[in-house]
């Protein structure tokens, strides 16, 4: 009786085991993993991390979208503490992390084509190239108003201020993607001069009237795209997360919607998750052939 009774325990502990796994999500179990992404804290990197994140989060993931500096987000998805981020800008602002990083990383390709970086000005100024800045020159105090220190856009704007002679002088004044945005919000109230490092897309650009200074010198380099880094063994590891960061891929508009929507007031959270319900043939093409 022993023997049956203990037979019958092992049965049914073989039984729980079974229904476990069965619930454990999709055919590889991926759901029970946790994902990671990072992402520099700028508009447009918060708006395309959360809406990546979402569409992982509505597919059963345990996802954790993690802000950090530009050289660190490199850095933890080359050494592979985090699994991946959709905001590396080339080849020109993100070019020299690329290049230390680029023999750790996997390459998923471009999510977004059209990016832009370079000096921005309200259209009300009366200057079309960035020399034309030295007839600002008292009313601006021979100030550049940047982004985070580091930044490829800052350095670039620093660049910029070396090599064009009419800057000699000026400097670029570092803080942070918000404090930009507040002095340009400021500024324009009062119809006053600016400058700013800025970059496209933005949601700066649906809210107010602004140019890109002209740049012949090239300083800000040409049209960029933002691509997909993830880290190796993703694939093996996740593939059906791998396969949504590979199939990620959006406009400007769509990307400056949401920006525009977390800029009046919403979460990024909320706005991506408005932004995913109303795009659900877009979100289907990313999440094709995830089982």
């Amino acid at each position: 009786m022993f023997k049956t009774w203990k037979s019958i325990s092992l049965l049914v502990m073989m039984a729980l085991v079974l229904v476990l796994a069965a619930c454990g999500g999709s055919g590889d179990g991926e759901e029970s993993k946790e994902v990671e992404l990072t992402y520099v804290e700028w508009d447009s990197e918060i708006a395309s991390s959360h809406v990546v994140g979402k569409v992982l989060e509505d597919l059963g993931y345990d996802v954790t979208l993690t802000p950090i500096d530009n050289a660190i987000m490199w850095e933890s998805v080359a050494n592979g503490e985090a699994d991946g981020m959709v905001a590396a800008w080339l080849p020109a602002t993100h070019g020299d992390l690329y290049e230390d990083h680029k023999d750790s990383l996997v390459d998923l390709g471009e999510n977004l084509e059209g990016a832009k970086i370079g000096l921005v000005v309200p259209e009300y100024m009366d200057v079309e190239s960035i020399s034309d800045l030295e007839n600002y020159a008292d009313e601006l105090g021979q100030k550049i108003t940047g982004i985070e220190p580091g930044a490829g856009v800052v350095k670039a704007a620093e660049s910029a201020v070396e090599t064009y002679p009419e800057l000699e002088g000026w400097s670029v004044e570092t803080s942070s993607s918000g404090a930009m945005a507040t002095a340009l919000g400021e500024a324009i109230e009062n119809e006053e001069p600016v400058v700013v490092t800025g970059w496209t897309p933005h949601w700066k650009f649906a809210k107010y009237d602004l140019k890109y200074l002209e740049d012949p010198e090239l300083s800000f380099g040409e049209e960029e795209v933002i691509k997909t880094m993830v880290r190796e063994g993703l694939e093996e590891d996740l593939p059906n997360v791998y396969k949504v960061l590979d199939q990620f891929n959006w406009e400007t508009t769509d990307m400056e919607e949401v920006m525009l929507e977390i800029s009046n007031g919403a979460s990024a959270e909320e706005a991506a998750a408005n932004w995913v319900e109303n795009n659900e043939e877009k979100v289907a093409e990313w999440t094709e052939g995830v089982e």
